[in-house]
């Protein structure tokens, strides 16, 4: 049933009440979660997804994310439904867009998510709508880039529809924060429109942070990612300079995070994974090239992740040499973990993927073993790979892989079974170590 127009008053009441419908748009590790914490909330809500194959899935109560169990969806089949059917917006109170925000290969934003999405909604919504953005993403895009897309409805802003931005910040695997206890920021441009969102967050959410506009909460993420990718980025460079000394990086990251003020212990890897930290500092650095700026700090960031994976590969090539006498080409290698962290299947960016690539370039024969990735989903930039399987745990012993390489160190990975094989692993995640395996056989990257 389309809704008829309503004043902010109306809209607020049904807010606070928990008698509006809360639409979520994109049902991923962002839109689901939020989905089942509304409808455990109180809240009627629709999720909205164009793959109708999730639609259906989730029909059936059944999950297909770590951090929404099938038991979370039964939960709350009352009070919860999923379409693909984009008219029923017209229902809704309170829209959110949960849409991915990717680079272009020339790594500036694209937007074209948020883009269709806002047009969908666009065409569909009802007066007396608030429209949330939480996709990440540069300051001035709700206000500049969605708003504008919304306000062709014919429906006036801040009169009969308001826009506002909070940021998710959904930690996958994360098992002590989730996205009931996760304090919200929530920005908007009118004081109707605040006030909204955070009546809204307040009865989804346990915390509600307001900042002074959509700009601003915008803002509040991108500089989160940008702190973490900086600092990982310092800490990759530490770790190629201490290697050339013959120093341990992760014994020294230990010993300074003993310090009990002062120091954040951020850690190496094979290179940055996930949606958020190899992406989000980059919106802000095109950004802040239409203000006459460089973000030389972001930029140079990007550039030691980038350049990790090759770091690893040489590492690689070396173990090879040096224990057997022979190259990458024809050489048989175990990949460990291809999700981007540990315990989670998410592939979103993953390094591993691009280790995966880089080594079956130089020739060498790559299987991988990952007790989450059974199966390499579909991914934008590498297609080719899908549907490749991983070896099973049984099967490795008679492989005769000559290296093992260390990308994700999940914790159900035997790794005593592992170092068994007796032959090279390179460790990017400090795994051996940090279990006390044997260590002759292991060179850290």
């Amino acid at each position: 049933m389309v809704k008829t127009s309503e004043t902010f008053d109306e809209t607020l009441a049904k807010i606070r009440s928990r008698k509006a419908v809360v639409g979520v748009i994109g049902l991923g590790y962002v839109g689901l979660p939020l989905v089942v914490t509304c409808a455990s909330r109180g809240y009627p809500t629709i999720g909205f997804d164009v793959d109708q194959k999730k639609v259906e899935q989730l029909d059936r109560n059944e999950s297909y994310i770590d951090a929404v169990s099938s038991e979370a969806l039964a939960a709350v089949a009352g009070t919860s439904r999923y379409t693909a059917d984009f008219s029923l917006i017209a229902e809704c109170d309170v829209v959110v867009i949960c849409v991915p925000t990717p680079l272009t290969k020339y790594r500036e934003p694209d937007l074209s998510y948020v883009e269709m999405t806002g047009r969908a909604v666009s065409e569909n919504m009802s007066s007396g709508t608030l429209v949330v953005l939480e996709s990440t993403t540069f300051p001035g895009t709700t206000s500049e880039v969605l708003q504008p897309i919304l306000a062709q409805s014919n429906l006036t802003p801040n009169q009969d529809f308001w826009v506002a931005f909070s940021p998710e910040r959904e930690d996958p695997g994360n098992a002590k924060y989730r996205t009931a206890t996760i304090p919200k920021i929530v920005g908007a441009d009118t004081p109707q429109a605040r006030d909204l969102v955070a009546a809204f967050y307040g009865n989804v959410v346990d915390a509600v942070v307001p900042v002074s506009s959509s700009s601003a909460a915008e803002a509040v993420k991108i500089t989160e990612n940008v702190f973490r990718a900086v600092n990982i980025a310092l800490v990759n460079e530490l770790k190629v300079i201490f290697d050339a000394m013959g120093i341990d990086v992760w014994e020294v990251i230990n010993g300074a995070a003993t310090k009990p003020f002062g120091y954040m212990p951020f850690y190496p890897g094979p290179g940055l994974g996930g949606h958020c930290i190899p992406i989000d500092p980059f919106y802000l650095t095109w950004k802040a090239r239409e203000y006459g700026h460089t973000t030389k700090f972001i930029e140079l960031a990007g550039e030691i992740n980038v350049n990790m994976p090759n770091y690893v590969v040489a590492k690689v090539r070396e173990a090879l040499d040096r224990s057997q006498g022979v190259g990458l080409r024809g050489a048989r290698i175990l990949l460990v973990g291809v999700s981007y962290k540990k315990n989670v299947p998410d592939m979103r960016e993953s390094p591993s993927v691009k280790l995966l690539e880089m080594l079956e370039d130089q020739g060498a024969s790559v299987d991988f073993l990952d007790p989450h990735v059974p199966e390499v989903p579909k991914m934008r930039e590498y297609p080719h790979l899908f549907g490749r399987t991983a070896v099973e745990p049984g099967d490795v012993s008679s492989r005769n892989y000559q290296a093992i390489l260390i990308a994700t160190d999940h914790d159900a990975i035997d790794y005593g079974a592992l170092a068994a094989l007796e032959i090279p692993v390179v460790d990017t995640r400090n795994a051996f170590a940090s279990r006390g395996l044997p260590m002759d056989l292991v060179t850290k990257a």
